[in-house]
């Protein structure tokens, strides 16, 4: 099996597995405890609060353990509506392609009274800062943009969109859920206010995330309950799974520049070698990428499809966000860079990571071509854009 999925989850490290392992059965306790056992589990949990604060140029205080990233996203956007609601601004800025977790939160704020822009994307899947900040007003209360797309991987000038935010007085928030462990971070250098980020994206645990609050911003409580995580998200904390979340997110950091350095040229090999199937295009800017991520739409196929046969030959990937794979409208973010419905029901996301190797990166491309000729010999859309009777886009 080649596993091309890595967007969607990240098979935990054997550092996270191991760390989470041992601490099951030696700290088990619970960290609010005031005997020895559960003051055990409270120092590892804040030795895993300093290990992700210091991989992201935080302060310690300044993290939030959650459930993972829609949690962390969800907080921040309620946590700065609110505020904005108290200083009756109601206005909220975001970008047409952010993941559902932001979205949606805008739309249930939106039935609460709240005005949403959405600025455009463009066909290189790149904000522009100069459109962030004219959409900006007196009654903003936030800009939320995302620091990496999760479906075609671009990243976005996030340090000059929260410059823009800071002159302005503006509470500005990224969900940077793909972008933690693969690209350097720094919230400070990147002017950001609050970040959000899961740990099963870089080969932690699922069911673990953080959240980043600046000092100086009250949080609004999504959870009531007890006094963890100093009164801002009630519950037990997760002990073994926060800490192989920094175990494995210390590791990636590491060695950020060496797998970065690999997974790119891999990377760019896929994309060279898909680039040669006739009527295909990449979505996205080529080079201002996610290391791993590859994004094509093929014309004139139904990404379904291709993506069981790729399945049948071993060959695990996605048509776009793992949080709606398994729905048949098109991809909201290939919309919004200006695909037409038709080709962009023909995507496919490849993402890879460091375990990736020349011998898969040619299986993938030999397969893909092979699968995207397959389907094209019977499809009627192929056949009337090969006869002429329709227009190819692509």
């Amino acid at each position: 099996m080649i596993y091309a999925d890595n967007a969607a989850t990240t098979k935990m490290s054997e550092t996270a597995r191991n760390t989470m392992i041992k601490l099951l059965d030696e700290a088990w306790g619970n960290p609010s405890s005031l005997y020895t056992h559960g003051q055990k589990a409270k120092e590892i949990l804040e030795k895993a609060r300093e290990d992700v604060a210091g991989v992201i140029g935080a302060a310690p205080r300044e993290i939030t353990f959650t459930s993972g990233g829609s949690e962390a996203d969800n907080q921040a956007i309620r946590t700065a509506a609110e505020l904005g609601r108290q200083k009756n601004k109601m206005h909220i800025v975001s970008s047409a392609f952010e993941h559902h977790a932001v979205l949606h939160t805008l739309n249930r704020l939106k039935k609460e009274g709240f005005e949403v822009t959405l600025v455009d994307v463009h066909e290189d899947g790149i904000i522009i800062p100069s459109e962030v900040e004219a959409a900006i007003r007196e009654d903003t209360c936030l800009v939320t943009i995302m620091y990496a797309n999760n479906e075609i991987g671009t990243i976005q000038p996030i340090r000059e969109i929260g410059e823009i935010c800071r002159s302005k007085g503006v509470i500005f928030h990224t969900d940077a859920v793909q972008a933690v462990g693969h690209i350097p971070i720094n919230v400070e250098d990147d002017n950001i206010d609050m970040l959000s980020a899961s740990g099963h994206k870089f080969h932690g645990p699922k069911g673990t995330g953080f959240l980043y609050v600046k000092k100086g911003i009250r949080l609004t409580n999504l959870i009531e309950g007890g006094a963890q995580e100093k009164g801002k998200r009630a519950g037990t904390e997760n002990v073994a799974g926060i800490a192989a979340m920094a175990a494995a997110l210390t590791e990636a950091n590491g060695k950020m520049e060496e797998t970065s350095s690999y997974v790119t040229g891999k990377r760019n090999k896929l994309i060279d070698g898909l680039s040669k199937i006739p009527h295909s295009a990449i979505n996205g800017d080529s080079s201002n990428r996610l290391p791993g991520n590859v994004n094509f739409c093929f014309e004139g196929i139904e990404g379904e499809s291709l993506l069981l046969l790729l399945d049948d030959k071993g060959i695990c990937a996605s048509s776009g966000s793992a949080c709606t794979s398994g729905s048949l409208d098109p991809s909201h973010v290939l919309l919004a860079i200006g695909r037409v419905h038709d080709v962009a029901h023909g995507s496919l996301r490849l993402s890879i990571d460091e375990d990736i190797t020349d011998n898969d990166i040619d299986y993938i491309i030999e397969n893909v071509t092979e699968v995207v000729e397959y389907l094209r010999g019977f499809s009627p859309i192929w056949r009337d854009l090969t006869e002429g009777k329709k227009k190819f886009i692509l």
